[in-house]
């Protein structure tokens, strides 16, 4: 009886084996299919996050020295920038038409207002305004080396409506609306940036 029980039990697991093989092993055609939605899936959450949330950055050169430092790689806020608006002396990320790239600068004059700089010093409509953000210590060095000013003077600049005047901190080495021009509001991609690699440069700048 022990031996019929045992060859029945053989018999039945056997059969379920067999019916049940095609379900525990997908066909090749199955694993590209899975492998195929998951690369989709994960192009479009890409997509989504650095269009609408976070737009990463990679600080090519010493234009925001010391501020950010070259080979920096973190991410800037879209959404900062559509919520809370442009503001003076917010880093953004900017596009650049001529250049057909994104840069990183600074926001220094707004829409309507006219501005200039002399021995240093920035006017915003004749008004002297302090630039607190600057590393005076680097800022003294640099001068010392160019034997002049850390900001090239430059008369007013009068801005239009929906235009801003963004420059790089490290001033005598930055590209920016002094060669440029002002940008247009539709040019600024998102504000702030969070550095988190080097590790152990890991810092945030929020306006």
């Amino acid at each position: 009886m022990s031996q019929e029980n045992n060859r029945e039990n053989e018999i039945l697991e056997s059969y379920r084996q067999r019916n049940q093989r095609p379900k525990d092993e997908p066909s090749f055609l199955a694993e590209i299919w899975d492998f195929v939605k998951s690369i989709t899936i994960s192009i479009i959450i890409v997509f989504l996050l650095t269009t609408f949330i976070v737009k990463p950055i990679r600080v090519d050169g010493s234009s925001m020295y010391p501020t950010l430092k070259d080979k920096q790689i973190g991410f800037s806020n879209i959404i900062s920038l559509k919520v809370g608006g442009a503001n003076r002396f917010d880093v953004v990320i900017v596009y650049v038409p001529q250049q057909d790239e994104y840069l990183v600068k600074r926001i220094i004059g707004l829409p309507g207002e006219t501005i200039s700089y002399r021995k240093d010093q920035l006017y915003i409509n004749g008004f002297p305004i302090e630039e607190s953000f600057f590393d005076q210590a680097y800022v003294a060095d640099v001068k010392s080396k160019i034997n002049g000013n850390f900001t090239t003077d430059f008369a007013d600049v009068t801005l239009a409506e929906n235009e801003y005047f963004l420059m790089g901190d490290n001033r005598p080495f930055s590209s920016d609306s002094r060669r440029f021009g002002p940008f247009k509001l539709e040019n600024l991609i998102s504000k702030d940036a969070y550095i988190i690699f080097p590790l152990d440069e890991i810092h945030f700048i929020i306006q």
